[in-house]
């Protein structure tokens, strides 16, 4: 059981878990707005705004910062874990969404029976702008965890 207490003092998973449910309400809230319809599976799925994967790595890298200093090799190593998370959210998780997209239109053209009941996931990635705001929220989680923690 000292192994549960400590990850639940380690500010560090703390403040990315936060950081991650808010982002993960707020993709829900959002998707109601726009689609005019809840959906609370959108909780637990990809792609939607803001990201949770920027929200939960930035909060990261800023608590990192602040703690540890932005000179630290702690710091580097998770700006540079950061980079990377968002590029592929931005890029190749996005270009994915986009590719699922046009082949699930593709596949309701043909009417064929064999692929009627296969749909690919379109929620995978993230446009620029909701990767922004995943890193903005981040970035609010962990300056307000560092006040709180």
């Amino acid at each position: 059981m000292n192994w549960f207490l400590d990850l639940i003092k380690n500010p560090f998973l703390v403040t990315s878990v936060v950081a991650w449910f808010a982002s993960q309400v707020l993709k829900v809230i959002t998707h109601a707005i726009i689609y005019k319809e809840w959906d609370f599976k959108r909780f637990f799925g990809d792609g939607g705004m803001p990201s949770a994967h920027s929200a939960t790595v930035s909060s990261l890298t800023v608590l990192m910062g602040i703690v540890h200093g932005f000179s630290s090799f702690q710091f580097a190593i998770c700006l540079i874990f950061t980079i990377v998370v968002c590029r592929d959210a931005v890029g190749v998780r996005w270009e994915t969404a986009k590719q699922a997209q046009i082949l699930n239109e593709l596949r309701s053209m043909l009417n064929d029976a064999e692929t009627a009941e296969i749909k690919l996931k379109e929620f995978v990635g993230h446009n620029p702008v909701q990767v922004f705001a995943g890193l903005v929220l981040g970035t609010v989680v962990a300056l307000v965890m560092s006040c709180v923690l």
